[in-house]
């Protein structure tokens, strides 16, 4: 269900595996719950979300003050965040920047607008994968639901194995990762890396030669030079 990668006085950081929601749905047990048996918390507080099929890098505050700081911090984007992806296919762009208002669609769906009222903005890289597929890193400055897997459907690459915006696609899980996070709280600066080759819950493709050399070369995605269109 997940590893404690970190853990201090004031947080707690796990990676959560693929398939596991945060909250609890459909019978499942609940996330944060399970993570304070094991620190021993009375309680953790729940600062930021992953949707059920992302793994990755996922924030819980030990109590409500650092809730609070943490919960301010996303807010005022002063926390820093980046995603690994495999699409399906070439995308319209290669990297670059993708803005635009969402809006509910069918279902469980979201789409993007053309317009930019209050949009979703993602920031991208994108090389080639293994047999037609591609690999990103993307780095999100908002914080929208479904925002990185509509992005990337938007130009023209939904998610391998994605089960609602890529529903014909079979894989053993849908490919979206929390690779990093890096802020400062209370002073203190703090860098988080979550490497999907690290275990093999994550799945299958991350362990490819093409895939593995891309993550070897976004190994610390704040140095990159970021797009800015």
């Amino acid at each position: 269900m997940f590893d404690i990668q970190f853990e201090n006085d004031h947080f707690v950081v796990i990676n959560k595996h693929p398939g596991v929601s945060v909250h609890k749905d459909d019978g499942d047990t609940m996330l944060v719950e399970e993570v304070a048996k094991v620190t021993g918390d009375a309680k953790l507080y729940l600062v930021h979300r992953l949707d059920k099929m992302t793994s990755g890098i996922l924030l819980l505050a030990k109590n409500a003050t650092i809730a609070a700081e943490l919960s301010q911090l996303f807010a005022n984007k002063q926390i820093e965040k980046f995603y690994l992806a495999i699409g399906e296919k070439k995308p319209k762009k290669k990297q670059g920047l993708i803005s635009g208002d969402m809006e509910r669609s069918r279902r469980s769906m979201w789409k993007l607008m053309a317009t930019k009222t209050n949009p979703a903005t993602t920031q991208f890289f994108s090389v080639a994968g293994e047999n037609g597929e591609r690999v990103f890193l993307c780095r999100p400055l908002t914080g929208k639901t479904h925002q990185i897997r509509v992005a990337l459907k938007s130009v023209g690459s939904a998610i391998v194995g994605d089960p609602i915006y890529n529903v014909s696609s079979e894989s053993d899980r849908g490919y979206l990762h929390a690779f990093a996070l890096r802020f400062t709280c209370l002073g203190t600066d703090y860098e988080f890396v979550c490497d999907p080759r690290s275990n093999t819950i994550y799945g299958d493709k991350w362990h490819s030669d093409a895939v593995s050399k891309a993550i070897r070369t976004w190994e610390t995605p704040w140095d990159l030079a970021w797009p800015k269109k």
